[in-house]
């Protein structure tokens, strides 16, 4: 008699489990079903902003997520694909948005965005992430300081070529107080993005190009960029993480930057 009802209450238990284990993954699916939508709208409303802070929204009149192609060149600091996004007016290409990277950062890889108008001027230049010291080589980024609009209007002819260096290599571009790397990192990656520009206008201006994706131009920097070479965002890029991942010692990096 024991075993026969022990049996039953094994059954009845594993019932009991198994019921619950179903409506646990049916409410997870579709809790993620629901959300799903919600956090890519999200997510490409975030992305438009950073282009936003390149372009003022009335200066396009496309899409500017979905017009964007491939590009590769080591100007742009890899050997790996990156998306350009390509801001039209009127149907006519007003400017170009670069996705780029300066590799020799004080302490890694700077992602940059950097907008050039049709005619070759810097529209504007953003940090999109960054591992530089806060206090020192943070101030890249525009919540930091007003450097980083130093390259608004600039272009290949402004300054010449001698003129794209910090002033403590005898260019025209401001250094920050103990830390040259960072900035002359920066300058370096937007005249490089100039040339880049200057070489290939006809080609990224061109009306009739196919457009790729948005999710393959975000997954084309995912995969060029290393999970722990993106530590800092500024405002045009997510989060931020520099509590966590952020351990350079500023002393030290001063000393370092100085010499």
């Amino acid at each position: 008699m024991i075993i026969p009802e022990l049996s039953r209450s094994m059954l009845k238990n594993s019932l009991v489990l198994g019921l619950f284990a179903i409506v646990t993954v049916g409410g997870v699916t579709l809790l993620q079903q629901f959300t799903a939508e919600r956090i890519q709208a999200s997510e490409r409303a975030a992305q438009l902003r950073a282009l936003n802070e390149i372009l003022p929204r009335d200066s396009y009149d496309n899409q500017l997520l979905d017009s964007s192609v491939l590009v590769q060149d080591p100007l742009l600091g890899t050997r790996q694909p990156m998306p350009a996004y390509v801001a039209m007016k009127n149907g006519q290409p007003s400017a170009v948005i670069l996705q780029t990277i300066a590799p020799d950062g004080y302490s890694g890889a700077i992602q940059l965005l950097i907008g050039v108008q049709a005619d070759g001027r810097v529209a504007g230049v953003r940090v999109v992430a960054h591992r530089e010291t806060p206090g020192l080589g943070d101030r890249i980024e525009l919540a930091k300081s007003s450097w980083i609009r130093s390259f608004e209007n600039r272009s290949l002819s402004d300054p010449d070529a001698s003129g794209w260096a910090v002033k403590k290599d005898r260019g025209e571009f401001d250094q920050f107080a103990g830390a040259t790397i960072t900035p002359r990192a920066v300058v370096g990656a937007v005249h490089r993005a100039l040339q880049y520009f200057a070489a290939h206008k006809q080609e990224l201006l061109a009306a009739d190009r196919a457009p790729i994706a948005a999710e393959a131009a975000e997954a084309a920097l995912e995969d060029e960029v290393e999970p722990d070479e993106v530590t800092t965002h500024s405002r045009a890029g997510a989060a931020a993480t520099r509590d966590t991942l952020q351990t350079n010692d500023p002393q030290a990096e001063q000393e370092g930057r100085t010499q």
